[in-house]
């Protein structure tokens, strides 16, 4: 017995020291085709997110992501906002944006010479970061409004959330504070959350009023992940530890790789899925 759990913490210990380098887990999938769909039961309100391009704007190739809120009753949308951005290892940056406002009857657009922080891929709790941008605001039969925008993101905790689309854990809750003000007779402050599935994107919106939009599909997989071995919703050091003590044994919950038995394989490839 002794010899058998000294096994099992040797290969766990070797396995452990992949773990600081195992990739991160990214909670804004930023493909084009990607799609998500919210609905508001209560209110009858869908918020489409589609990511489609890619285009170039100002000499830089953009994906563009596009949220429409839409009226399920009537089919009316309501709003339209685009965000153009770009992908790099470490975040998604944002290079311009329009949004179509039916509710004014305009248009509220902004451009980034310096490219800002949209998301990071990889989501702490704690996280902070900032989105400041002039704005141009273009109304019906209004001269043209110049305005200013800041927007404090936060990463305020993680939840487990259950959705029409299925459960999802580990969700980033991140708080969106925005100040905009605009000849100098225009000020509004709104608080919106958006939250994350880890390899998922979004999977709830609460806006200003407090409505709750939840997923209720998307073409992105929403199965249980295969590398959480113990099933407690989460990829973390319990699910290696549960690997490791079948370290040699055929077990199908631990054999994540499906070569029929638990060995080395299966403990790096949980390792390279822990959860943040």
């Amino acid at each position: 017995m002794f010899l058998y759990w000294f096994k099992a913490v040797l290969v766990l210990s070797f396995v452990c020291s992949f773990s600081f380098t195992a990739a991160a887990q990214n909670y804004y999938p930023a493909e084009v085709g990607n799609t998500w769909v919210l609905e508001n039961a209560d209110v009858e309100e869908r918020r489409t997110y589609s990511l489609e391009g890619p285009e170039t704007i100002n000499g830089t190739e953009v994906i563009t992501l596009k949220i429409e809120i839409e009226e399920l009753s009537t089919g009316e949308l309501v709003d339209t906002d685009k965000y153009f951005l770009t992908v790099g290892s470490e975040a998604i940056k944002l290079h311009g944006t329009v949004f179509e406002e039916a509710a004014i009857g305009g248009t509220v657009t902004a451009d980034f010479p310096t490219p800002a922080t949209f998301f990071p891929l990889h989501l702490e709790l704690g996280d902070k970061w900032q989105i400041v941008a002039d704005a141009e605001v273009k109304l019906n039969l209004v001269p043209e409004i110049v305005g200013k925008s800041t927007t404090n993101l936060e990463v305020v905790g993680f939840e487990t959330l259950e959705t029409p689309a299925g459960t999802f854990h580990n969700c980033a809750k991140v708080e969106l504070a925005l100040q905009f003000s605009a000849g100098g007779f225009v000020n509004i402050d709104s608080t919106t959350y958006q939250w994350l599935a880890p390899d998922v994107g979004p999977v709830q919106y609460q806006n200003s009023d407090g409505l709750l939009f939840k997923l209720v599909s998307s073409n992105l997989p929403t199965e249980p992940d295969p590398h959480d071995v113990n099933a407690d919703g989460v990829v973390n050091i319990l699910d290696l530890t549960f690997a490791a003590a079948r370290f040699g044994e055929r077990d199908a919950k631990a054999d994540v790789t499906g070569d029929g038995i638990v060995n080395i394989l299966d403990l790096v490839r949980i390792a390279q899925n822990l959860s943040n």
